[in-house]
């Protein structure tokens, strides 16, 4: 055994300790070495350390007592002992419930023959149990006051010998433990891994319960086992060995539950002998006997004097132990302290549940470790759980209340979960003891991401806020539930009715809900059904008298029109068809009395549930829907026949949510039979474009048009039967984005985005269409954009999504501005979402991308991740193709800002559409960080450089007037994607350069030409060194003087008449270890991609100073 770090032993040499052990009057000893008492600690504890051997003497071995085993079935001492085997007190608890009755009857009589030896037993087992593996010797000791005795109660250390020694009085035997220094103290018997510490602490347990009950008749009031038995705890568990400490505190407060129980049993014949002395007293003095009364008053007071004795015994261990143990340092103890007290305050009430023993729990509900908090909540439940005890909790539910209330914040979930229950159980028990306040505080633990405490909350809440509780809700139903709350606390209700259909029906993971399954099991699915058919069954009668309630409360009703999209048709209430029938009339009359979106959406998808194939209520539903079809169809054909826009504000106003019905039902069903498309087509003409409609009315019929093609367009992916069918269909596409462009330019909004998102919607369709095609079919759909619908689109997002504060100073003006806002950026997210789809999915050329990549740095907080994405998407499609609409964006800002600065000179100001070279330049460092991978994206980059080369020496004839290409700075620009080259590839990009610049005379030397000095610059960097560029990606940086991987640099104080940007202008010496162009072409790798390019020529000659200026 190893005391802890914390023990602080004193050390004294080994003789002085011999000495101080001979100095009593010894009249036996108990010895235990590693082959006595450590047996069954071999068997029993995994990878234990061999114990060192004590050395003893011959004469303290031989002192050892006799009776350091008990035998089973044992009818005298003596001889007999000799023929049965041994079985120490130690070895018993392995034997389970039966064997420990058994032995302990034996001890008993054992100890009626002879109880100093049996004491010595019982302490002996006490020793064994903590996992000690030394010697103890035990001494007489004659007088419980001596000074002398309790001045050698010690323990401590002897490094020198390597042993420790623990000296204790348990009268009338002063005990001395000593055992080795390196015996493992981490790992006895009762934290000892796997099952055998679970085994070793219940034996433990019911060993120590069996030894009072058998002792509680006889022994256990003869003033010398208890004294002894409890000295002997109160030692050794305030010892400073964790093993002694541990054990001997769990055996301690398991002796004082014990004796609670005799306690109790005291307490009912103590009662028993009161009711018969009562009797007596009130008897005639005739039939009066006085002998029985006597004899009826001395057994009273027979129990009551060993209830008292057994009160007095409780008190000594509950202060020599429990009050210095329950702050024990280490957790398991004071959680054991925890546990047994709120045992006691439970079973012996009378004695402990009072303040004076409450306020321990309530301190160790702030104590640091997990498990104690717990054992205090789980204890406070069963306290809580009795009504008897509730009188006695007043004062500390008053003081502890706010701590209860702030643990449900507890980290650790399980004390939350458990702290809730007790909340719980107070609220049930005690109507007065929460405030509103504290339930506001409770109940939002609802949107708990652990669900047991949103569980528990959530009950909570239904027994504050229910009229029934659970069990009596299914026949009583729901419309009791919101009878008494107002209109407000009425939709909160059935709001939440329906999340809790949409639960039980799906299941779907909430947000933020941790520890979610992705896989359900098959029982969990059996019950989630089970769940789904009883819902059925219930709403399926209460649903229709919901919707007629609340028919007239648009919010409340739109969220009692979801609950039919879980119903399951399996249930027995669908064979019903009177509810049925009822729920859909009511379903029919709140449609025909709303056109609100949310109503009406939430009734076309509860109509699709109800519509499939196989249930039940399938026809029935099927019918329903279709004469509220017929009816809208049918009223349409009288609004549209004659003069449909005239200046009657209600004919309009009807039209419009006839339309808005029939849209919203033709999103989900397939409404083709019925000729919308025919019927509402007429009013997308070119004059309606031009403001003949109300706008209220073409947003309408484009959204119903959409879908009319939408739906046509998903039975053409099925099957074409027919030529003719086909050229219907395909007329049928062309005339609606034909006619949709004309809207594209109206004068309203809403129609202008409606029209958008409907031809990008109908042409993303098409092209799924075309890829799931059936070669069976009759033959492809095929429709191509027309260039002016091209434009169009094009001109929509640019005017439409990429704006500028416009939008933000007309929401300004609003009451929300915030709100507005966000919805607008909504509404041009979807927008560009749109647009991106085409490029996407092959409606539109990826060149077509360049527009949009133009706006990459300004909006990239706003639309930056569907830009992402886009280039994500094309690159997997054609990487090759998706740089070139990268470089294509580069090369289309480079040509207007050059023609800006040429209309407009250098003074004036530069158009809102043209961007300047520095954002020009951080562009393109933007676009070179999506080029994360430069061996993946190789080809992609030789591409860009390629491409750039050829746009800036492309049809240039060098003239005296123009001795330099015009787009020469666009090679500052290209600079940007250079290190992303490979280090061959940068050989081969040099010599394409090479190629290009051959043709020309170029003098490195003038100013005109160092844009090209700076881009050879970049290609030539050694692959060790930073990038020539890469300190001037952006002109918020400073410039400071950067060595050139080809020369040192030395700076002039003069300007570059450069018309971009300003630039230092320094003379760069060229090394004499440089190649020259020829060699660098001829070590150029020729698979260093799997472009091919043309052998470099001999380049222009170099400066004969050996200097050349570099435009930074």
């Amino acid at each position: 055994m190893i005391p802890e770090p914390s023990a602080a032993a004193a050390s004294r040499s080994s003789k002085q300790n011999t000495n101080s052990h001979a100095a009593g009057t010894c009249s036996g000893a108990v010895s235990h070495s590693e082959e006595d008492s450590g047996s069954e600690n071999r068997q029993k504890t995994r990878r234990r350390k061999r114990a060192r051997g004590v050395p003893e003497n011959d004469e303290g071995k031989r002192a050892r007592a006799g009776c350091s085993g008990v035998g089973r079935g044992r009818g005298g001492r003596g001889k007999q002992k000799q023929h049965v085997e041994a079985v120490t007190l130690f070895e018993v608890i392995t034997m389970g419930k039966s064997a420990i009755e058994a032995v302990v009857d034996d001890w008993i009589e054992a100890y009626s023959a002879d109880r100093d030896s049996s004491l010595l037993d019982l302490i002996s087992f006490f020793i064994q149990c903590c996992g000690c593996k030394g010697v103890v010797t035990a001494e007489m000791c004659q007088s419980q006051e001596d000074s002398d005795v309790r001045s050698k109660m010690v323990e401590e250390l002897d490094e020198g010998a390597g042993l420790q020694y623990k000296r204790f009085l348990a009268f009338p035997w002063i005990l001395t433990v000593t055992w080795p220094m390196d015996a493992d103290s981490a790992e006895y018997p009762l934290v000892q891994s796997g099952p055998p510490a679970r085994w070793f602490h219940s034996e433990l347990c019911d060993f120590v319960a069996a030894l009072v009950a058998r002792c509680q008749h006889g022994v256990l009031f003869d003033g010398y086992l208890m004294g002894g038995l409890i000295s002997l705890l109160t030692e050794l568990s305030d010892s400073y060995v964790r093993a002694f400490r541990h054990t001997c505190t769990l055996a301690a407060v398991k002796v004082l539950s014990s004796l609670v129980a005799v306690a109790l049993s005291l307490g009912v014949g103590v009662e028993n002998a009161q009711k018969l002395h009562e009797v007596q007293r009130t008897k005639s003095s005739r039939q009066r006997s006085s002998q029985q009364l006597e004899r009826i008053q001395k057994k009273l007071t027979e129990l009551q004097e060993k209830r008292a004795e057994i009160e007095s015994m409780m008190d000594a261990i509950f202060k020599g132990v429990f009050l210095k143990r329950y702050r024990d340092m280490l957790p398991e103890i004071r959680s054991i302290c925890m546990e047994e007290l709120a045992l006691w305050m439970k079973l012996y009430s009378s004695a402990f549940l009072n303040d004076s023993y409450l306020k321990y729990t309530g301190w160790m509900m702030h104590d640091k470790a997990p498990d104690v908090r717990l054992k205090c909540v789980l204890g406070l439940q069963g306290l809580y759980g009795d009504p008897v005890l509730l009188p006695k909790l007043d004062l500390f539910t008053s003081r502890f209340k706010d701590r209860l209330i702030a643990m449900t914040l507890d980290k650790d979930n399980e004390v939350a979960v458990q702290t809730m229950k007790l909340l719980l159980l107070i609220s049930k028990m005690c109507d007065d003891v929460l405030t509103e306040d504290d339930y506001k505080q409770l109940l939002r633990f609802v949107y708990s991401s652990h669900r047991p405490l949103a569980a528990t909350a959530g009950e909570l809440l239904f027994w504050r806020y229910g009229a029934l509780r659970p069990p009596s809700f299914p026949s009583a139903g729901f419309e009791l539930c919101v009878a008494g709350f107002t209109a407000a606390e009425g939709a909160v209700m059935v709001e939440i009715l329906a999340a809790a259909a949409r639960q039980a029906s799906e299941g779907p993971a909430l947000p933020g809900r941790t520890g979610t399954k992705k896989v359900v099991s098959a029982r969990e699915k059996k019950s989630q059904t089970d769940d789904c058919l009883k819902l059925t069954g219930h709403l399926l009668t209460w649903l229709p008298r919901l919707i007629q309630k609340f028919s007239c409360s648009g919010d409340i009703v739109a969220s009692l029109m979801k609950i039919p999209q879980f119903f399951i048709s399996d249930c027995p209430e669908a064979e019903n068809t009177q509810q049925v029938s009822s729920l859909l009339a009511e379903m029919a009359a709140v449609v025909d009395l709303h056109s609100a979106p949310a109503v009406l959406e939430a009734a076309a998808r509860s109509y699709l549930s109800l519509c499939g194939e196989g249930a039940a209520w399938g026809p029935a539903a099927r019918s329903a829907r279709d004469a509220l079809v017929r009816r809208w169809v049918e009223r349409l054909t009288e609004l549209l026949r004659d003069d449909p826009f005239s200046a009657n504000e209600e004919k309009t106003r009807e039209l419009v949510a006839t339309l808005r019905k029939l849209g919203a039902f033709h999103n989900c069903h397939d409404l083709g039979r019925w000729g919308a498309f025919e019927l509402l087509s007429p009013l997308l003409t070119e004059q309606s474009s031009q403001g003949g409609a109300p706008p209220e009315v073409l947003e309408e019929a484009l959204r119903c048009l959409s879908f009319a093609v939408l739906w046509s367009l998903s039975a053409s992916g099925e099957m074409l039967t027919c030529r003719e069918e086909a050229v219907s269909q395909r007329l049928q596409l062309r005339l609606f984005c034909e006619r949709s462009r004309h809207f594209l330019s109206h004068c309203e909004l809403a129609v202008r985005l409606q029209a958008f998102l409907g031809v990008c919607d109908v042409l993303t369709a098409h092209s799924y269409q075309l890829q799931v095609w059936h070669p069976a079919g009759f033959g492809l759909l095929l429709y191509t954009p027309s260039p002016k619908l091209q434009r169009a689109l094009l001109g929509f997002v640019c005017s439409h999504v990429f704006v500028g504060s416009d939008c933000d100073s007309q929401s300004r003006e609003s009451k929300n501005p915030e709100a507005e806002r966000l919805e607008d950026l909504h509404r041009r997210r979807n927008a560009l979402a749109a647009y991106c789809k085409l490029i996407v999915h092959g409606v539109l050329e990826m060149s077509a991308a360049a527009e949009v990549y133009v706006h990459y740095v300004k909006y990239n907080s706003d639309f930056g991740d569907i830009m992402k994405e886009t280039m994500c998407r094309t690159r997997q499609i054609n990487k090759v193709e998706s740089a070139r609409s990268l470089v294509l964006c580069l090369q289309q800002l480079f040509v207007r800002l050059k023609r800006e600065q040429k209309s407009g000179g250098g003074g004036g100001r530069a158009h809102s559409g043209v961007q300047t070279f520095t954002s020009i330049k951080e562009l393109a460092r933007r676009f070179a960080l999506t080029f994360g991978d430069s061996a993946k994206f190789r080809e992609c980059v030789v591409t860009i450089h390629r491409n750039g080369v050829e746009f800036v020496f492309q049809d240039f004839t060098q003239a005296p007037g123009a001795a330099t290409p015009p787009y020469l700075s666009y090679l500052t620009i290209l600079s940007e994607f250079s290190g992303k080259l490979l280090k061959p590839d940068k050989k081969t990009v040099f010599s394409y350069l090479q190629k290009h610049t051959a043709e020309h005379v170029v003098n490195l030397r003038e100013e005109c030409w160092q844009p090209l000095v700076y881009y050879r610059a970049s290609l030539l960097a050694a692959a060790e060194t930073e990038d020539a560029a890469s300190h001037m990606s952006s002109d918020r940086r400073p410039y400071p003087h950067v060595r050139s991987p080809l020369s040192k640099q030395k700076a002039e104080g003069s300007k570059s008449p450069c018309q971009f940007r300003p630039a230092d202008r320094v003379k760069v010496p060229k090394p004499s270890t440089c190649p020259s162009p020829q060699e660098k072409t001829g070590d150029a790798d020729p698979f260093s991609v799997p472009l091919e390019f043309p052998g470099a020529e001999e380049s222009a000659d170099e400066p004969d100073d050996g200097t050349v200026e570099v435009e930074l």
